[in-house]
């Protein structure tokens, strides 16, 4: 196992060397994740620092395990939860985020009696760091056995919100389930849902906040000021599968708007979400489309929280696959990486581009694989640097870390 673990750090340190030649390699970051880790998660807290959370095997089961990255290195591992009647999903996997003061939540989702695709979401609290956790508690009230995941989770003053895609429309058509590569939609519409938990674990007041949305698309959402932002795929009539946002500030959830109207017509869930950041006011969302036939990654930006929405732009096109990320380092810029199909693997690479359209070059992270289990790559600010984090597919799959310079 050395050697093997070895040979990958060497190779993977090589390609680093040629994508960061002439602009200061991206450095390779050893994480406390053990053997047969995958599906990481970054957040960065209120004081700056960053945190990983990810899924290990334990007991025939799953365990929910975090760490963050300090100016001495990652802190000890601790675990949020674990259960052996987890729902776990190459595009639809936990969480933990830092929302600062010691607090902390963490979501997860437990399968229920009614089918391989029935599940509800699990959220729990901590206020003291994530030494002790709340027992299990679930934001929705509804009870169906459908499919309720792709969570994103928030600060909000009462607790802690939460979005996520609900099946209670969806019916028996959805319990009997679809793979997650889209490829078939339950009796009725997904949607997309509002509501969360306050600190003594009680619920949030719920909101449904689109009626129709891609059934395994990923969600995300961003801090403005006054409330936050959320990007989602939406499914409109003629199976239209584009991006739109929605607020939430003192008077409550908006309307929904178009970030691109692409008009991607797509018969079945493309299992590729947006992705958001925000710097003050400013906004950037980033996605993967095929309107027209051609897979590109795009880009849009708004000025006022994302009430409104610029022209998008394209970020790459051709071989992308899409998982996008997406960080604004300042109010004018954002940096967005995707995965995209080479001649022998796939690539993780960014780049960074304008508000006004300019575009800098595109940089080659890692090598990884196109296949379902190379997950999500994530992206984070840190400080004045990118972290990254992705899953290494292998036997053990393993959770590598990165960091890089801002382009």
């Amino acid at each position: 196992m050395a050697t093997v673990r070895a040979t990958f750090i060497l190779g993977l340190a090589a390609s680093f060397l040629l994508a960061g030649c002439g602009r200061g390699a991206p450095t390779l970051l050893e994480t406390p994740a053990a053997p047969g880790a995958a599906l990481p998660r970054l957040s960065v807290d209120p004081d700056g620092m960053a945190w990983l959370s990810w899924v290990e095997p334990k007991d025939g089961g799953h365990a929910l395990r975090f760490s963050a990255l300090g100016p001495e290195g990652w802190t000890p591992v601790r675990t949020a939860a674990a259960g052996s009647d987890w729902f776990v999903n190459w595009a639809d996997f936990p969480s933990v985020i830092h929302l600062g003061a010691g607090r902390l939540a963490a979501h997860w989702l437990r399968k229920v009696e009614g089918g391989p695709y029935a599940y509800h979401v699990q959220m729990s609290l901590s206020d003291d760091g994530g030494a002790h956790w709340s027992a299990p508690l679930t934001p929705h009230a509804d009870a169906s056995p459908t499919e309720h995941g792709f969570v994103s989770l928030f600060a909000r003053d009462a607790g802690v919100g939460a979005v996520w895609l609900d099946g209670r429309h969806t019916g028996a058509d959805s319990a009997a389930g679809h793979d997650h590569d889209g490829h078939g939609h339950g009796s009725g519409a997904m949607t997309l849902r509002a509501g969360g938990l306050d600190w003594s674990g009680a619920r949030l007041p719920e909101t449904e906040l689109d009626d129709s949305t891609c059934d395994c698309c990923p969600t995300a959402v961003a801090e403005v000021p006054g409330g936050v932002v959320v990007v989602y795929r939406d499914r409109a009539p003629g199976e239209i599968r584009d991006i739109r946002a929605t607020t939430l500030g003192p008077d409550g959830w908006s309307a929904s708007v178009p970030v691109g109207e692409d008009g991607w017509e797509m018969p079945a869930c493309p299992v590729n979400g947006p992705a958001v950041a925000a710097r003050d006011s400013r906004v950037a969302a980033a996605w993967f489309t095929a309107a027209g036939g051609t897979p590109s990654i795009r880009l849009a930006f708004s000025a006022d929280g994302g009430r409104h929405w610029g022209a998008p732009m394209t970020v790459a096109d051709g071989a992308v696959l899409g998982r996008v990320a997406v960080v604004m380092p300042d109010a004018d810029s954002a940096v967005v990486s995707w995965l995209e199909q080479s001649r022998t693997r796939a690539e993780i690479r960014f780049r960074r581009l304008d508000a006004d359209g300019r575009a800098g070059p595109s940089y080659k992270l890692a090598a990884t694989v196109a296949a379902r289990s190379s997950g999500f790559p994530q992206m984070a600010l840190h400080g004045d640097r990118l972290l990254f984090a992705w899953t290494a597919v292998g036997e053990p799959s393993m959770v590598r870390a990165a960091t890089a310079p801002v382009p």
